[in-house]
């Protein structure tokens, strides 16, 4: 498996953070059965829970009160992170990708059969925000509010999300 960090720089329209992205190539491999499966289960035995699957949304928007996991079960989706002038990446099949509260995100395309899992740290929920005039400073009180997490979603206790956000 491969880990990368990203740190995304914010704009006047997305906040992102100062905690990077941190992107798990080949984390989990998908069960081909019920490719979504493994994922919910990984996160929630690591304590990441309200777990769905379906799709990254194709417009711009981010989460001011949660950070989020997201697990690419099966398929392939292009995602750009940051906003505009973010960056762009690819997710594959059992690839795994967490997102700190304030990132912007959304899909650029992807393949038919694609499954995205997303989940979230406990306590911790989703609100959407889409970069519109009058979300900030609001939003930005709220994304400084949010805990960091006590555990990664897909090494639980020890893992590489908690090294990269223990800054």
């Amino acid at each position: 498996m491969d880990i990368v960090t990203l740190q995304l720089e914010p704009d006047d329209r997305f906040p992102n953070n100062w905690l990077p992205v941190v992107l798990y190539r080949r984390a989990i491999k998908p069960n081909h059965h019920d490719p979504a499966r493994g994922f919910i289960d990984r996160f929630e035995a690591n304590g990441w829970g309200n777990a769905w699957r379906n799709g990254i949304f194709d417009f711009r928007h981010y989460h001011a009160t949660t950070h989020e996991v997201l697990g690419c079960a099966r398929g392939r989706v292009r995602v750009e992170l940051g906003g505009p002038g973010g960056r762009e990446v690819e997710l594959h099949a059992g690839d795994v990708v967490v997102l700190p509260a304030g990132t912007a995100h959304m899909n650029l395309g992807h393949s038919d059969d694609y499954v995205i899992v997303g989940a979230y740290p406990p306590g911790q929920s989703a609100d959407m925000c889409y970069g519109k005039e009058g979300e900030r400073p609001q939003a930005d009180r709220e994304i400084a509010d949010v805990p960091i997490p006590a555990t990664d979603p897909v090494y639980g206790d020890d893992g590489p999300l908690l090294e990269a956000w223990s800054g």
